[in-house]
């Protein structure tokens, strides 16, 4: 396991990630969703609540150039499954899961984003909490590296995950050009605290001029209540 704080800092832009594990009473869902942005398009973002869920819209419209990669729905909940992504496919997996198909089944139907030369991936997770019991799994669907006639698709489940758990997955190892895509499993991280200090510690460690807009939830696994934060650099 690595420090959540410091696995995010490694790196000036990871570019959007997600974190998903137990609080360390054993008694909460926890899950973060942070995007970041280089260009003036991408930092010209906030974070709004969107019924159980949320959505990106431009904080200034009129400074909006193409809002197709970065004007999307991030969570959107089904049932007792909360899903969250870095795209569009947020709206396939719900649509597809409402039909009868998995989350994977669902992003079998998607790929790496049509972002040349970076051919962003595609990250994803979803937890279901029910009936006391709680489970959670991630995807990421992304180019072979960087070429884009293959794609790779890795999804991983979590079932019985240890209290003070949490795995991250983010979308870019470094700032580079292009950007490398990410590489390995997801990241074992602890989480800790309540939802103010998880909150607090993702926002902290992510770089000053990069990030742009965080989503933190807690799920009560017993009562399926749940706390959501937003904090958003534009104000």
């Amino acid at each position: 396991m690595v420090d959540l704080k410091q696995e995010i800092s490694r790196t000036t832009y990871p570019g959007r990630g997600i974190v998903i594990g137990l609080t360390a009473d054993g008694k909460k869902a926890a899950c973060a969703y942070f995007i970041m942005g280089r260009s003036e398009n991408s930092r010209n973002r906030v974070f709004v609540e969107d019924g159980e869920g949320i959505r990106t819209q431009a904080f200034d419209p009129s400074k909006m150039e193409d809002p197709s990669l970065i004007i999307y729905a991030p969570v959107r909940v089904l049932g007792n499954s909360t899903i969250v992504t870095n795209g569009d496919q947020t709206d396939t997996v719900y649509d597809l899961m409402k039909e009868g198909k998995t989350f994977e089944q669902a992003l079998r139907t998607r790929e790496f984003e049509p972002d040349a030369p970076n051919y962003t991936p595609r990250i994803s997770g979803i937890m279901n909490v029910e009936g006391g019991k709680y489970d959670f799994a991630m995807s990421i669907l992304k180019s072979n590296n960087g070429d884009p006639s293959s794609c790779q698709r890795f999804t991983y489940s979590y079932e019985n995950p240890k209290a003070g758990e949490g795995y991250f997955i983010h979308t870019y190892m470094k700032d580079a050009n292009p950007l490398p895509s990410y590489e390995g499993e997801p990241t074992l991280v602890n989480i800790e605290g309540d939802i103010d200090t998880f909150t607090n510690n993702v926002w902290e460690a992510l770089n000053e001029d990069n990030k742009v807009s965080l989503f933190t939830r807690f799920i009560d696994i017993e009562t399926g209540k749940y706390e959501t934060r937003i904090i958003n650099k534009n104000k």
